[in-house]
């Protein structure tokens, strides 16, 4: 199989969310920065492209102008080991608290989905409903220990 790269479409952000990225996810760096040298840049940056790896897993972001936004239409799944990893990335990536579900949506306007490793698992067995309800009650998804997923309690 080819390899396949998501390719992110910022406005003049590409550099700055890159960076932002690369100091979040570890084992994650800049592989290159491609300056614009055709014409002068349409914004703050001269970066056309930044390549990245998160986690050793390719990204591109491009300084595509205005065009174009990012929507829930395309997130990206963060698998977390442990209550601990899901606030750190919730935190981290989640906008003022704003989100359902595990999703969050960073100052970028990227989806994430924060979510505990056994999620799969859970929503295969035999509590697949229990999983399913608790995950519409919350925000930031709360492990029970040997439970699974509890509702949140702050929940509307």
């Amino acid at each position: 199989m080819p390899d396949i790269t998501p390719f992110l479409w910022f406005d003049h952000e590409a550099e700055e969310a890159a960076e932002f990225y690369v100091a979040l996810f570890p084992n994650s760096k800049i592989i290159r920065r491609v300056r614009r040298t055709d014409v002068p840049p349409p914004n703050a940056s001269d970066v056309l492209t930044v390549a990245f790896e998160l986690d050793g897993k390719p990204f591109t972001a491009l300084n595509g102008g205005p065009h174009f936004a990012f929507s829930e239409a395309i997130s990206f799944v963060v698998h977390c080991k442990d209550q601990v990893e899901i606030d750190y990335y919730w935190n981290a990536l989640c906008v003022e608290g704003e989100g359902q579900c595990g999703w969050a949506k960073d100052k970028f306007g990227v989806s994430w989905q924060i979510v505990p490793e056994e999620l799969p698992e859970l929503l295969n067995g035999p509590r697949a409903r229990d999983v399913l309800a608790a995950i519409r009650s919350m925000k930031n998804l709360t492990l029970q220990p040997s439970r699974g997923l509890r509702r949140d309690p702050c929940a509307r």
